[in-house]
């Protein structure tokens, strides 16, 4: 193993540079955050906007032989929890009902001072509640489609499912958790 010069020491990235400022703060904005539940309130203004808005969240399951499982999903917030609805039983909730894990990323629309488009990735718990998917789905579809959208555009649809994200970990570009005096 080679020895570092005298002086020399090892960045968050390993630069061979023993000083290398870019390096250094490409890291800082990387860094993530764990945090014990309710973490919810401890999201800046910004990452609250950005998951009651329109931008459709990647959601990340694991499937049952490990390799990962992903798709896209509305999602509001709803009771200090992140929450997205299925009508029928998907895989995803097949997924989480064996393995809680679930990450969700969410590109925002924001350009930070290094020319990085701002995202938001959430590491959490998920639990599945039967019924209410209906309802929550109309609710979000104002958000997603607009005001005056009926959805899901059947009759008496079936109940589905609500999955209710719980967050452990925060990362990703952009100001997501709430400083001293933010709201």
């Amino acid at each position: 193993m080679a020895q570092r010069p005298s002086g020399a020491t090892r960045s968050p990235m390993r630069s061979t540079e023993p000083d290398n400022r870019l390096t250094r703060r490409y890291c800082a904005v990387h860094r993530s955050f764990r945090y014990g539940p309710p973490v919810l309130d401890r999201l800046s203004d910004r990452a609250r906007a950005l998951l009651e808005s329109d931008a459709v969240a990647t959601v990340v399951t694991i499937n049952s032989d490990g390799s990962p499982h992903v798709t896209a999903a509305w999602v509001g917030i709803d009771g200090g929890e992140i929450v997205f609805a299925t009508i029928p039983d998907q895989r995803k909730l097949r997924n989480l009902r064996r393995d809680p894990r679930v990450v969700l990323s969410m590109l925002g629309t924001n350009v930070n001072e290094w020319g990085l488009r701002e995202y938001l990735v959430i590491e959490g718990k998920a639990r599945i509640t039967d019924g209410g998917a209906a309802e929550m789905l109309q609710h979000l579809a104002h958000t997603y489609l607009g005001p005056d959208v009926v959805f899901p555009g059947i009759p008496n649809p079936p109940s589905g499912f609500i999955t209710r994200m719980t967050i452990e970990r925060v990362r990703g570009v952009g100001p997501w958790l709430s400083q001293q005096g933010e709201g």
